[in-house]
């Protein structure tokens, strides 16, 4: 088996990306029309968290091949050998699903964020030890779930930015 690099999804990352973009351009707004000092101290550290889960979420792969299975994520990497775990398990509630795969040492946990998330189970599954694998992770890599509640809630913000920096700026011209 080749080995597979998995990210999380485009379709969570473009509005996300929307987000922080536009938060900068309330962030220079809110500077233009003179806003209180206060709003854009709370404005500012309403965008570093968003700029951080961007950017992790930019970075972050999963690299699957047939002796390992390996996390990258912002500033760290985490890797396990198929050969060293002792359970991979599964966690669904409604659409978000996480697969836990464990050694005696160490963990690794991952979500449906990821793009073609049905495939990078169905590759876990081949390629862990068949004696550790829960029938409930083999039954959901037969029916993966669909996650869209993340994009939704992203493309909301975006609508929300919006028609904040509109109204801010309706008023300056």
């Amino acid at each position: 088996m080749d080995s597979s690099t998995y990210s999380i999804r485009k379709s969570f990352l473009l509005p996300l990306g929307l987000v922080v973009l536009l938060s900068f351009v309330l962030l220079a707004s809110a500077l233009l029309v003179h806003l209180p000092v206060a709003k854009i101290i709370i404005l500012g550290a309403f965008l570093v968290p968003v700029c951080i889960i961007f950017v992790e979420s930019l970075t972050r792969k999963v690299l699957v091949n047939d002796q390992s299975v390996q996390v990258n994520k912002l500033l760290r990497t985490k890797r396990m050998n198929f050969s060293d775990l002792t359970a991979v398990d599964t966690i669904q509630v409604r659409k978000r699903a996480f697969i836990s795969l464990s050694s005696e040492n160490d963990f690794l946990i991952l979500s449906n964020s990821y793009e073609s998330f049905g495939l990078m189970l169905k590759q876990l599954v081949q390629s862990a030890p068949e004696t550790v694998v829960s029938d409930e992770t083999r039954l959901l890599a037969e029916n993966p779930p669909k996650k869209c509640s993340d994009v939704f809630s992203a493309w909301l913000a975006v609508a929300v930015l919006s028609l904040i920096i509109f109204v801010q700026l309706r008023g300056a011209f």
